[in-house]
């Protein structure tokens, strides 16, 4: 997984756990793709601070995740539930199948 998209579900699982600072500045950085110099100037803070803050967080986030692997879970949940959609695809029964694939909406909606 690319790391911009890892940082953007570990921030997902593990946002609330960060500082208002911590998660603005991870926000506008993976989320809205804004430079160290587009986040630290408004701020009034310097171009190194950003990235230093970003790389503790990075390392907060991945302790996060080492520790309790919410991520890790939900990508595993949701490839289940991809293959069990692709099972259903090949369910001849209707009503079934429209079973089976609310359920797998309803369980993708939880995650």
């Amino acid at each position: 997984m690319a790391k911009e998209l890892r940082f953007v579900m570990l921030l997902d699982c593990y946002g609330d756990l960060l500082t208002q600072h911590q998660r603005n500045i991870m926000e506008l950085y993976y989320c809205e793709d804004l430079s160290l110099a587009e986040i630290g100037q408004p701020m009034g803070i310097t171009r190194q601070a950003v990235r230093s803050l970003i790389k503790r967080t990075e390392e907060l986030l991945e302790n996060y995740e080492e520790k309790l692997g919410f991520a890790d879970k939900l990508i595993k949940m949701r490839n289940c539930f991809d293959n069990i959609m692709l099972i259903a695809e090949n369910i001849d029964n209707s009503d079934l199948k429209k079973a089976l694939e609310k359920q797998v909406s309803d369980g993708l909606n939880l995650l």
